[in-house]
């Protein structure tokens, strides 16, 4: 999985590069998230205390915009600024303009979430909890992340992920992905 190592620009830092070669040596979550999608909406709260707690214990956290500001603009450079400070990100939001990372990552949805080693190999896929922004969901918990990010932690194998349920990721039309055709209904 060489194509793992994004190096994508950073709007709310003035674009700077965040490279994962940055991280070298360190645990990394990647999540693909968006400023709009009901189901990132849900968890944003919960995805900024997780975040905070597991880089209080080494983890690198990143999140990446994916979705095309041509079919989104909501979900755009100058949005995801304010996105990170209306929501206090302590992490680099980076944007995938061209989503080539997304596609490396074969990433479907947002959220979606990836844990990796500190030698960066993929230990995890999945979703953050069972929780859903309906009435009567399970309760935000980050349960399934958190439970593979401590066994990272512990040098363990982490537990099968659940696919993440969410808004499919906004392509640039007709720049989808081989994978997004086999997965419309």
């Amino acid at each position: 999985m060489d194509s793992l190592c994004l190096q994508l620009p950073e709007p709310a830092n003035g674009n700077k590069p965040v490279r994962l070669a940055d991280f070298k040596g360190s645990p990394v979550l990647v999540m693909f998230i968006c400023n709009h999608c009901p189901f990132v909406v849900h968890l944003k709260e919960a995805i900024v205390k997780v975040a905070a707690e597991y880089q209080a214990k080494g983890f690198k956290v990143v999140a990446i915009s994916s979705n095309s500001p041509v079919t989104h603009p909501q979900d755009g450079p100058e949005k995801m600024v304010e996105d990170a400070k209306k929501y206090g990100y302590t992490f680099p939001y980076v944007f995938d303009e061209d989503q080539v990372v997304a596609k490396a990552y074969s990433a479907a949805c947002t959220p979606e979430f990836y844990v990796l080693t500190p030698d960066h190999t993929l230990a995890y896929h999945g979703q953050f909890d069972a929780s859903r922004p309906k009435a009567g969901s399970a309760p935000v918990t980050g349960q399934d992340l958190k439970a593979a990010m401590d066994a990272v932690l512990a040098g363990k194998p982490c537990p099968p992920g659940r696919p993440s349920i969410g808004c499919n990721i906004k392509w640039t039309p007709g720049k989808e992905p081989p994978y997004f055709a086999s997965q419309q209904i």
